[in-house]
């Protein structure tokens, strides 16, 4: 296997991380642009450059005199972050990997599973709406100029640091206090989760493809529970036997909490499912290999190996008090 060059602008993030261990593994050279505040350590065999990935002039300096066959950029969510990364690298790259959002895709959706040619549109969550616009932005530099772009879309990607709860340590803590905890909806609805070590599999494997140039791919394995499952498995890991659920509406929760709205109403409360074969087609050893029962095994024993990170949100926890009242009194 040929070694490539290869540039994470971010690199310690929930995904990122897992994608920078994944190209080691297949032995490339790999180089990580970020501030240096990193949220997991760089694993030994890779070069860090510390720059401000907001300032153009500090990026390029950084990088000055390099070029890449890939620059994997995890750091963009606007138009002005794209087209600074265009003005830094057109032109100095084979191939630039651009992370979008599944969330991008139309809310709510008409049909599942949801595939790449899925309109993006989501009216909901200006989140989505950024990412649609960066997308825009560069299948344009694509079409007019021949930018060597690939997008891809991850949905909700996790790994042993990340609880996909609503309120994260704060839930797991109130599991095992015997306390209320919030579940938006009636938690039947099927919501694809994939572990960012499956997640690094197909990235990795796109990079350097002449296949995934101008294409766009949405990562997600095959995994897809009930957020009652979901949540059940997390407290099975806790050691919580009879945990404490009470479903609330998604509305109502945005009515207590506005923050929540968008990712509740332009995402969490739809099932959503995904046809991965565009990317297994070029990427065919991508599976699902972690399904969640065990992805809470991993998060519990992270956090109970690690108390400093068990942090309760008191405004949270206040907030979760109130709307399972509420929900109790009117039910």
């Amino acid at each position: 296997m040929t070694s490539r060059r290869i540039l994470y602008i971010g690199g310690t993030g929930t995904i990122s991380a897992a994608c920078v261990r994944r190209s080691l593994e297949r032995g490339d050279d790999v180089t990580v642009l970020n501030r240096g505040s990193a949220r997991r350590p760089l694993p030994d065999g890779v070069r860090e450059v510390v720059a401000d990935v907001r300032d153009a002039g500090e990026m390029r300096a950084a990088v000055a005199g390099r070029e890449f066959d890939v620059v994997a950029e995890f750091l963009a969510f606007t138009t002005d972050h794209v087209q600074q990364d265009l003005d830094v690298f057109e032109g100095r790259t084979a191939q630039y990997v651009f992370i979008s959002s599944a969330s991008a895709y139309e809310k709510p959706p008409r049909r599942l599973p949801v595939t790449e040619s899925t309109p993006l549109r989501n009216p909901f969550w200006q989140y989505s709406r950024d990412k649609i616009a960066c997308e825009d932005l560069l299948v344009a530099a694509h079409r007019d100029r021949g930018l060597p772009v690939t997008i891809i879309r991850p949905s909700h990607t996790y790994d042993e640091r990340m609880i996909p709860t609503l309120g994260g340590w704060t839930d797991i803590a109130r599991m095992r206090a015997g306390r209320p905890v919030v579940i938006h909806g009636d938690g039947t609805s099927l919501w694809t989760i994939t572990h960012a070590d499956d997640f690094a599999v197909a990235f990795a494997g796109l990079l350097g493809n002449p296949e995934a140039i101008g294409e766009a791919f949405t990562i997600t394995g095959t995994h897809a529970p009930s957020w009652n499952q979901i949540y059940g498995w997390l407290a099975d890991a806790a050691g919580v036997r009879e945990p404490d659920f009470v479903h609330v509406s998604s509305d109502a929760i945005t009515a207590f909490a506005p923050d929540l709205g968008p990712t509740l109403i332009g995402d969490k409360a739809h099932s959503m499912l995904f046809d991965s074969s565009k990317v297994t087609a070029l990427v065919p050893e991508f599976r699902t290999t972690i399904t969640f029962d065990e992805g809470a095994r991993r998060i519990v024993d992270h956090f109970d190996a690690h108390r400093e990170d068990q942090r309760v949100d008191a405004a949270q926890d206040d907030l979760f008090d109130r709307i399972a009242a509420y929900a109790r009194s009117a039910g």
